[in-house]
């Protein structure tokens, strides 16, 4: 399990951006999105470098926790 800071995603269409971003490294990856506290938890086979790439690709600013 990887969890994600992503400051910068503050609406439905962002976690929706996300999510895609998160997807698009790893097609099976579980992704949960907690937009309250701003937070990504996913269970992937996919190393945490290329994630962080793509949600960088796709604008957002992310550290894991």
């Amino acid at each position: 399990m990887q969890n994600y800071k992503i400051d910068n995603m503050t609406c439905g269409h962002c976690a929706g951006t996300v999510q895609k971003a998160i997807l698009s490294v790893d097609p099976q990856a579980t992704v949960k999105v907690d937009l309250g506290a701003r937070e990504v938890s996913v269970e992937t086979v996919a190393a945490a470098g290329p994630i962080t790439e793509a949600l960088k690709a796709a604008g957002y600013d992310s550290r894991q926790l």
